[in-house]
């Protein structure tokens, strides 16, 4: 059994679907990528049982194949290639690979498809479309922000909340929380689920970034994700998500406008000489002036700048964790940021001073407790 394809496009279709492989599969051929030929048509697959991955496109074949072959050695022997076109030959007895080009011929251990777990068929219940660039969007957004801790698992994915005439995206890891709304998405249905961290970001490396349609179906324990020529599946979280709504303040009566960047650069210079555990920074308002500070007493290291802005309110002084500060100031496209505070104990709203269009952005940072100096 044989077919012929190029190195490069085989490469680029490898690396979209490696994502999926975990370093010690529960089951050994778990590491491999499975090559299904139907009518010249190669669909390349992976699973970790929880999330699976595959693409598709045109080769060189007269037969039909389904073959399992060791992702590792596969990718790195076609990393190698120059330009050039490749050779499978796969034996029908062992289920052997052999690969040939030009210059050289190449072998290796395979196992036959059909030991290869199933890759889920799409069982919807329920069906929508997105934009692929707004897809891409909401994740990068929003998927740096959920939490690590698989003790709270709810918290480790991202919130879709679906509604008639708009989409939500929301990721909190209970110290700070993005909210994106989209409402140039329209699903036409009431719902929502929680999507895990690992699937959303083999989307974000896959997604392109244009209108292309993403289709979405999902039922109550998986979601499908379908473009042109590349297919993801995975479980949902079987968590209930907090209400997350409660947590954001309404009242917010002093409001700072400020340059991000410059705001981001004092952030990240400050935050150098904070507490390596703590990692807080100081905020001071006063005025039209903001004033940044931190320090490490066990090491006797201090710092202090001070920046411009427009300030409405009262004067205030709020501490926070600099290294959340720096990644949402750093998730924000506009030039200039509001930061908007109800007092030194409750959470604090950072808000582009603009937001794109038909698209709301919220991001949410708790406070720290201070200790006088």
């Amino acid at each position: 059994m044989k077919f012929l394809i190029s190195a490069p496009i085989l490469l680029e279709h490898l690396i979209k679907v490696n994502g999926a492989i975990v370093s010690k599969p529960v089951l050994p051929i778990l590491d491999h990528f499975l090559f299904e030929i139907q009518n010249g048509t190669l669909s390349i697959s992976t699973t970790d049982l929880e999330t699976s991955m595959s693409t598709s496109l045109q080769v060189e074949s007269e037969e039909n194949i389904s073959v399992a072959i060791p992702s590792r050695l596969l990718m790195e022997t076609v990393k190698s290639f120059s330009d050039q076109p490749i050779t499978f030959t796969v034996s029908e007895q062992t289920f052997g690979i052999e690969l040939s080009t030009a210059n050289g011929r190449f072998k290796l251990p395979g196992q036959n498809g059909i030991d290869f777990p199933k890759i889920p068929l799409i069982e919807s219940e329920h069906t929508f479309a997105i934009p692929s660039n707004v897809l891409l969007r909401c994740i990068s957004k929003t998927v740096f922000a959920t939490g690590n801790d698989d003790l709270r698992l709810n918290l480790t994915g991202v919130f879709v909340e679906i509604s008639e005439n708009q989409i939500n995206f929301v990721a909190t890891d209970a110290n700070r929380l993005v909210k994106v709304t989209r409402t140039d998405v329209k699903p036409g249905l009431e719902h929502n689920f929680i999507l895990p961290k690992k699937a959303l970001n083999l989307l974000k490396s896959s997604l392109s970034n244009d209108v292309t349609p993403i289709q979405i179906d999902f039922n109550n324990s998986n979601v499908f994700f379908t473009s042109n020529n590349m297919k993801l599946s995975c479980r949902l979280i079987d968590e209930k998500y907090p209400d997350y709504k409660s947590v954001i303040p309404q009242e917010n009566n002093n409001i700072i406008s400020i340059n991000r960047l410059e705001f981001l650069d004092t952030v990240r210079r400050v935050s150098n000489f904070s507490n390596k555990t703590t990692h807080q920074i100081r905020i001071k308002i006063t005025g039209n002036e903001l004033a940044a500070s931190a320090e490490d007493i066990e090491m006797a290291n201090e710092a202090n700048e001070k920046r411009t802005c427009e300030y409405d309110g009262e004067d205030i002084e709020i501490g926070f964790n600099s290294k959340f500060l720096s990644e949402l100031l750093s998730n924000v496209d506009h030039d200039q940021v509001l930061l908007k505070l109800s007092t030194p104990n409750k959470a604090g709203l950072l808000l582009p001073i603009e937001n794109e269009l038909e698209e709301e952005v919220l991001m949410l940072i708790m406070p720290m407790m201070l200790n006088n100096y």
